[in-house]
């Protein structure tokens, strides 16, 4: 399952998310990862949640983000959720590579059974509806 929290900057997404993930590391059996870009929310999230910086890894564009969740879910199949915060940032802001990039972590959903939870720092109306195929707004 991939779900979208959207909205413009200052518009309370990155808070939500805390929530979300600190929520989700109390629930699950397994393991949570959240996935940033620089070290912003470090002492905002549970100690058992796994963090991962994507400018320590070099990550920038939807191939290397796609890798990347790839690569979290291959090494460790306990993984119950993901979150990620900034994902314009990490991936641009080209909202067609975005559909691909989605359609792609659907089938990684289904194949590793693990949950996707993405920041998109945008209004709705300037995502295509090929986008909501693949994911929820939450």
């Amino acid at each position: 399952m991939i779900q979208l929290i959207i909205g413009k900057k200052g518009s309370g997404k990155t808070k939500r998310l805390i929530d979300a993930v600190n929520g989700a590391a109390e629930k699950s059996n397994g393991n949570v990862v959240c996935v940033e870009q620089g070290p912003t929310l470090t002492y905002s999230l549970s100690h058992k949640v796994r963090l991962v910086d994507t400018t320590v890894y070099g990550i920038a564009g939807y191939d290397a983000f796609y890798g990347l969740l790839a690569g979290i879910c291959a090494g460790n199949y306990d993984v119950t959720d993901i979150f990620v915060d900034a994902t314009l940032r990490i991936g641009g802001r080209d909202y067609k590579m975005l559909s691909n990039f989605m359609e792609r972590v659907a089938q990684l959903s289904k194949e590793a059974n693990a949950n996707f939870i993405f920041t998109v720092s945008c209004d709705e109306s300037e995502l295509p509806a090929s986008i909501f195929e693949h994911a929820e707004k939450i």
